[in-house]
């Protein structure tokens, strides 16, 4: 029987890092406001990335008001590859930048995103924990290198 305090507390200390942290332009209907409470985001960094690389795109996404807002923030980066080399979000992309990996497997933005099953839901915990840990060693491995 798994102690669900623990497990809370352990998936806290493993993403409430440096490499679990994001800067997004701070108003009322922000981009972190609004991707929390959009059903078809719940929260999850995976689907607001997607909508970010549509962003970049021209494409619609659930967030797209929300995003073009903030145009001045995301032109800083020029394009989708130059935000994720910023923010150092590698680790949430193909190698060519052209898709945004998916922690879980549900059709964008049509239904509930959120995990169904047990199983879906330790899937998508250990995908954030991962990407979380990969990106803040990188992020101290680039700042060891300057």
């Amino acid at each position: 029987m798994v102690n669900y305090r623990h497990y809370v507390e352990s998936y806290i200390h493993a993403t409430y890092t440096m490499g679990g942290m994001i800067v997004f332009p701070k108003h009322p209907n922000s981009i972190n406001q609004v991707r929390g409470i959009n059903r078809r985001i719940c929260d999850r960094w995976d689907l607001t990335l997607e909508c970010i690389r549509r962003h970049y795109s021209d494409e619609e996404s659930p967030l797209s008001r929300c995003l073009n807002q903030d145009k001045r923030f995301f032109d800083l980066f020029v394009d989708f590859k130059g935000y994720v080399d910023f923010f150092y979000l590698n680790g949430c992309v193909t190698n060519d930048y052209s898709k945004v990996i998916m922690w879980l497997d549900t059709e964008l933005f049509v239904k509930d995103p959120l995990p169904k099953t047990v199983s879906e839901y330790e899937s998508w915990v250990e995908s954030q924990i991962s990407f979380v840990k990969d990106r803040a060693a990188l992020m101290h491995k680039n700042r060891a290198a300057t």
